[in-house]
C-alpha cells in the first residue's frame, strides 16, 4: 500500500485544519462555550455548523447525494485526524460518534424510504441519533450474541420490543434510534435491526450514567423498552440481519474512532512541545534534556504507529474487505498512543498540565475510555490472536497490488 495522501486529499486536510485552527480551537478559551457535562454547548454548536457548511466542508463522509463529499475511508483518515485537535471538532462537522457510524450504516442499507425518513435530518444536522446494543449483564456487550431485549411480531404489521439497553451514547438527546434486538433464538440469524423515534411510547430512559470523562451530546444512558411497538417498515434489512448490521456498522465505526483518536493525541503533544522548548530546570531547557526527548519520542511513535495502522484499515475496508483484525490492531494502538500522549502531555507540563488551563486533562479523562468503547482492547487482541491462530501464512502475507508497477 501507499503510505502517501493524494494532492486534492492534503489540501482539504490543510482547510479543515485552518478551520479548526481559526474557528474551533479559539472556542475552547475559558471554558465559556462548555455545558456541564465538558462538550461544546448546543448553541455555540449550532453556529459553528453554520461556518463548516458554508465552507463546504460539512460531512465528508457522507455521500453528495446526502449533503456530503462522497470520500473513500482512507481519505477519510487525515482529515478526521485533524478535526480532531480540537476537543470539539469532528461534531462541528458532523463526523462525530455515534451519528457518524448511525449515518454510514443507514446510507448502507437503509431502503430509500427509510434513509428519507431517518437518515436525510441527521445527515442535515437537524436531529441527533444513537445506536442501542449494549445491555446490562447477563446481557449483549462486546459479544452481540448474549443480546436479551427482545422483539416480538404482534400480528403481520408490526413488533413488540421489552427488554433493557446501558451506556447508549448520546440517548439523551437522540430523536432517532437504532436497536438490535432478539427476533429468534437462533445463533447466527435470531437478532434484528429496528428503527425508532424517541417519542415512541414505550420508550424511557432510565438514567444518565455518570461517567469520568467528558461526554458526548447527550450522554451515556441507560434506556428501557416496555412494550414499545415498531412497525414492520422501521425494520432495518431483513429478519434475522441484525448481527450482520452490527458488522456494517461496528468496523467502521472503531476506525473512525482511532482517527479521531490520533488528532486528540497530536494536540496534546502540541501543548507540550511549545511548552518544554521555553520552561528551563536548572538552566536547561526542558526540551534538551534526554528524559523528555524519549518521553516525546515514545509518544510520537505511537502516534505514528496508529496512523499507519490505522490507514492500512481504511484502505482494507475500501476494498470490501470487513478487515477484522486490521481494525482491531489500528483500534488497541490508536487506544493506547492517545493515552500515553495525554499521560505525556500533562506531566511534561507538570501543574500547568493538570490544571484546567489547558485542554489535557479533557484530553487525559476522554483518553481512558478508548480502551474500553466498541470492544475492549482485550477482545480485539483475541481477534488477532484467533486470526494468527487460524492461519498463520494468511496472517503474515504480503498485500499485492496488481496495478503496481515492477
Amino acid at each position: 500500500m501507499a503510505f502517501a495522501i493524494d494532492p486534492a486529499t492534503d489540501a482539504l486536510r490543510a482547510r479543515i485544519a485552518a478551520f479548526v485552527r481559526d474557528e474551533i480551537i479559539p472556542l475552547e478559551a475559558g471554558h465559556a462555550n462548555e455545558d456541564a457535562h465538558g462538550n461544546i454547548t448546543l448553541a455555540a454548536l449550532e453556529s459553528l455548523r453554520g461556518k463548516v457548511k458554508a465552507a463546504g466542508l460539512w460531512a465528508p463522509q457522507l455521500p453528495r447525494a446526502l449533503g456530503g463529499l462522497g470520500l473513500s475511508m482512507r481519505a477519510l483518515v487525515p482529515l478526521y485526524e485533524a478535526m480532531n485537535e480540537s476537543i470539539f471538532g469532528p461534531v462541528a462537522f458532523n463526523c462525530a460518534a455515534p451519528d457518524d457510524g448511525n449515518m454510514r450504516v443507514l446510507a448502507q442499507v437503509a431502503s430509500p424510504e427509510q434513509q428519507a425518513r431517518w437518515l436525510v435530518p441527521i445527515a442535515d444536522g437537524r436531529v441527533r441519533s444513537a445506536f442501542a446494543m449494549t445491555e446490562p449483564h447477563p446481557g449483549g456487550g462486546s459479544d452481540p450474541t448474549m443480546i436479551r431485549t427482545r422483539a416480538e411480531r404482534r400480528g403481520g404489521s408490526g413488533w413488540v420490543l421489552n427488554g433493557r439497553k446501558w451506556f447508549i451514547t448520546g440517548a439523551g438527546i437522540a430523536q432517532h434510534f437504532i436497536v438490535i434486538a432478539r427476533t429468534s433464538d437462533d445463533a447466527r440469524k435470531g437478532l434484528t435491526a429496528f428503527l425508532f423515534d424517541r417519542d415512541t411510547p414505550g420508550f424511557r430512559i432510565v438514567r444518565r450514567i455518570p461517567i469520568m470523562g467528558p461526554e458526548e451530546h447527550g450522554g451515556h444512558c441507560e434506556i428501557e423498552f416496555d412494550d414499545m411497538e415498531i412497525a414492520d417498515d422501521a425494520r432495518l434489512m431483513n429478519v434475522g440481519d441484525g448481527l450482520k448490521v452490527t458488522q456494517i456498522r461496528l468496523g467502521p465505526a472503531r476506525l473512525t474512532h482511532c482517527m479521531r483518536w490520533l488528532g486528540l493525541a497530536r494536540r496534546a503533544l502540541s501543548i507540550a512541545i511549545p511548552y518544554v522548548e521555553m520552561r528551563e530546570s536548572g538552566g536547561r531547557r526542558l526540551a534538551d534534556i534526554d528524559s523528555v526527548q524519549s518521553m516525546l519520542a515514545s509518544a510520537a511513535m505511537a502516534i505514528d504507529v496508529g496512523r499507519l495502522l490505522t490507514l492500512r484499515a481504511a484502505e482494507a475496508l475500501d476494498r470490501g474487505s470487513y478487515a477484522r483484525r486490521e481494525i482491531s490492531m489500528a483500534k488497541v494502538a490508536a487506544a493506547d498512543a492517545l493515552q500515553l500522549a495525554a499521560d505525556t502531555g500533562i506531566q511534561l507540563c507538570g501543574a500547568r498540565g493538570y490544571s484546567t488551563d489547558t485542554p489535557l486533562e479533557w484530553i487525559y479523562r476522554y483518553a481512558r475510555q478508548a480502551r474500553l468503547v466498541d470492544g475492549a482492547s482485550e477482545v480485539h487482541r483475541g481477534v488477532i490472536a484467533r486470526a494468527l491462530l487460524d492461519d498463520p501464512q494468511a496472517f503474515w502475507a504480503w498485500p499485492v497490488d496488481p496495478a503496481a508497477p515492477g
